[in-house]
């Protein structure tokens, strides 16, 4: 069993119909660049913190090289 659910042409045509119902065409563009910034700021937090990992093991690496 797949866990990952991947939708095809027609289930996308649909979700974008819902959507479009739901809040209308002059929201999509707010919405649209709502998600965007949202994803943006992810990736940027993302990157952070994958950054702040490899300071912390790099100084790690360093304060048992000189401990030993």
């Amino acid at each position: 069993m797949c866990l990952l659910f991947m939708p095809g042409g027609w289930e996308l045509v649909v979700i974008v119909f819902v959507i479009l119902l739901l809040f209308g065409a002059k929201k999509l563009p707010e919405l649209a660049q709502g998600l965007g910034k949202g994803i943006k700021e992810f990736k940027k937090a993302t990157t952070e913190t994958e950054d702040d990992d490899k300071k912390a093991n790099s100084y790690d690496e360093k304060s048992e090289k000189h401990s030993a």
